[in-house]
């Protein structure tokens, strides 16, 4: 596993600023490698003010302007776009991010997967979680996007059964 893979996907993430972090980080990796936003996170997280999603809610023209030319990031606007709303949409919840996100986490399934195979790319939690997400104005938040992040956030534990976070 690339970089800080190995220390922290599929551990749980409870805290509205991390959750934000990992859905916005979610959102610029579609299309593109995780390695890409692995080695570009410390370039995020400045440009983002360290996901603290009060400060970014309060990103205006000024700040999309220098996201836009910021050579450390995906310089994509829709992405870029979708992140300052997401967290404007993350700022109104009346109670927090955390606690909408993991009302969509399933129970803990019986076993670990054997196999890449038996890991799915999106589940109906996935799905009406996104669906939500989107009814309260966020974007870039497909199923697939919100399972990655269950996944990386530990709502979901698709870690196989031979990897060694499951004899931790």
């Amino acid at each position: 596993m690339p970089l800080g893979r190995q220390r922290e996907w599929g551990r749980a993430v409870r805290t509205d600023d991390g959750l934000y972090e990992r859905l916005t980080l979610e959102a610029f990796q579609s299309g593109l490698s995780w390695l890409t936003i692995l080695r570009k996170r410390p370039a995020f997280r400045t440009a983002f003010a360290g996901f603290a999603i009060d400060t970014v809610a309060r990103f205006g023209p000024d700040d999309e302007a220098r996201l836009l030319a910021d050579p450390g990031i995906v310089r994509n606007r829709a992405k870029i776009d979708a992140a300052i709303a997401n967290a404007r949409a993350a700022a109104g919840l009346p109670d927090g991010l955390a606690a909408l996100l993991w009302s969509f986490a399933p129970p803990p399934r019986a076993r670990r997967p054997v196999s890449f195979a038996e890991v799915p790319a999106a589940t109906a939690e996935s799905k009406a979680m996104a669906k939500e997400l989107k009814r309260r104005g966020f974007r870039f938040v497909g199923p697939t996007t919100a399972y990655a992040m269950m996944q990386a956030t530990g709502m979901v534990d698709d870690h196989l059964a031979g990897c060694f976070v499951a004899a931790a």
